[in-house]
């Protein structure tokens, strides 16, 4: 035994563990990752789901601008959209007494009100006498705001005595002026 009380062997088990905890101390001192991690998969997640829901929206003079019935909705809030399953829109025009019913299979709503469907999209005019009566396609994006609609697949225009086809289109709901991207045929049939 020396003259301070400590042995070797003391020594030697003091000196290692002094030297394992300085191994270890920078690993404990470090920032969990998991904390980032689960932040971003939170984004992923939707903020909630809501099924056989009906919104009814106005524009800012109170006259009603929107309707939008879904199967489900899931809202994802961090990423800034609203998924549909089964969307049926109904969109309202100042100009227009009946308003325009579209559905599709699948929707996206994002927060700046521009919406996309797609998979079997309908949009069918409430009013009996206007000029097109429905347009389906597979895909479209509506600005809620202005009624402006677009597309870039194959369009058909369907009115009371003719059928219009078409690789892509604008239309604007409120002035009802439409725009053929590219024509491709329309068949004329004149009731007799």
């Amino acid at each position: 035994m020396s003259q301070f009380g400590f042995n070797r062997l003391g020594l030697s088990i003091s000196a290692l563990f002094i030297l394992a905890l300085l191994m270890y101390v920078p690993t404990w001192m470090e920032e969990q990752p998991e904390s980032q991690g689960s932040s971003e998969n939170g984004a992923l997640k939707p903020a909630y789901k809501a099924k056989n829901l009906t919104t009814t929206l106005y524009n800012q003079e109170g006259e009603l601008n929107h309707k939008v019935f879904a199967e489900s909705m899931e809202h994802y809030d961090q990423l800034g959209f609203v998924l549909f399953q089964q969307p049926k829109y109904t969109l309202y025009t100042e100009n227009a007494t009946s308003p325009w019913v579209v559905t599709a299979q699948e929707g996206t709503l994002y927060n700046n009100d521009l919406i996309q469907l797609e998979n079997q999209v309908i949009i069918e005019n409430q009013t009996s006498d206007d000029f097109v009566k429905s347009l389906s396609t597979e895909y479209i994006q509506i600005n809620l705001d202005t009624k402006q609609m677009t597309s870039d697949q194959v369009v058909e225009i369907q009115g009371t005595q003719y059928v219009i086809l078409s690789n892509g289109f604008n239309a604007n709901l409120r002035t009802q002026e439409y725009e053929l991207l590219d024509h491709v045929q329309t068949t004329y049939s004149p009731s007799n």
